[in-house]
């Protein structure tokens, strides 16, 4: 059984942007730490889901790196 090009396209995707999201989260810093591991809870248990709602929703909360 072989896959073909949009079947890929379906997997990788969401695969890519999970991986980006916790990386990002990981990377991050957040309000308080609460947020941070809420968050990869969130993206990992909940994974279409959880980084669409991050990317719309998390990004607001990071400290942002403004000096």
């Amino acid at each position: 059984m072989s896959l073909g090009v949009s079947e890929l396209i379906i997997i990788f995707v969401p695969c890519a942007l999970g991986i980006w999201a916790f990386i990002d989260i990981l990377t991050s810093e957040f309000i308080s730490s609460t947020d941070k591991i809420i968050w990869l809870l969130v993206v990992v248990f909940i994974p279409v889901l959880g980084f669409v709602l991050y990317f719309t929703y998390g990004r607001k909360q990071r400290v942002s790196a403004k000096d």
